[in-house]
């Protein structure tokens, strides 16, 4: 690239970031971002310092694009945040909280009033309204239902080393931290999944589901073996 295709691209980067700004979007620092020719921001929205919008991204009104934020073809809903975060063709319904550190591979549809956390990753799966992952956790090939609740490293375990294989979490489910759900699994609605539960069978509706070993406690085992004294 020449230095005038270079100048040129970017008073154009500028003229794009200029226009949302005359229609309502508000910037931090309006050098800093990169804004493509079909992106469509919404009324109110803040976006942050170091934001790439690209391709068909659509963006609501009142929302906050924090800084570090890239979005592909992406679809932000009215009022949702998201934060230092990647999302590839992916959709977030209205009111809905991405990040920080999040990544939203394609395929990916959240809905409405949702937390999609740090370090989480979601890829070709579709989260019901309200359903919160707040951290460590990967959604892969999934349907999950309304009002889910993920603890900490849930991971869904889509791959064979073959094929993907898809489950399905209902509404109002609880999976507790540390939970695996080797798929094709099913877990039922209102069903609850115990912390560190390797599920590899479909879990009723209103179900509890343990599977894990039980906790054996060998008193003085490391004094024994010098491995530990007591001062």
């Amino acid at each position: 690239m020449t230095f005038e295709e270079y100048e040129a691209k970017r008073i154009r980067k500028r003229e794009i970031a200029i226009r949302h700004l005359e229609a309502g979007v508000e910037f931090e620092d309006i050098d800093s971002v990169y804004i493509g020719e079909d992106v469509v921001i919404g009324e109110g929205t803040y976006i942050g310092p170091c934001v790439t919008l690209e391709g068909a991204t659509v963006i609501g009104k009142n929302c906050k694009i924090y800084q570090n934020s890239r979005l592909s073809n992406a679809v932000v809903g009215d009022e949702s945040k998201v934060t230092s975060s990647v999302l590839l063709d992916a959709a977030v319904g209205c009111g809905t909280e991405v990040g920080p550190f999040a990544y939203l591979r394609p395929g990916t549809k959240v809905g409405d009033h949702c937390k999609v956390g740090d370090f989480v990753e979601v890829k070709n799966s579709v989260i019901g309204d309200g359903t919160k992952a707040a951290h460590l956790t990967y959604i892969g090939d999934a349907d999950v239902g309304k009002n889910v609740n993920f603890g900490c490293g849930v991971v869904f375990v889509n791959y064979d080393g073959t094929n993907k294989h898809r489950s399905t979490v209902g509404d109002g489910c609880f999976i507790g931290c540390n939970a695996n759900l080797v798929s094709p699994v099913i877990v039922g609605d209102g069903a609850y999944v115990a912390a560190g539960t390797t599920i590899t069978e479909d879990v009723p509706e209103d179900a509890l589901c343990i599977g894990r070993s039980r906790q054996t406690v060998i008193e003085g085992w490391a004094e024994k073996r010098a491995l530990y004294r007591k001062k």
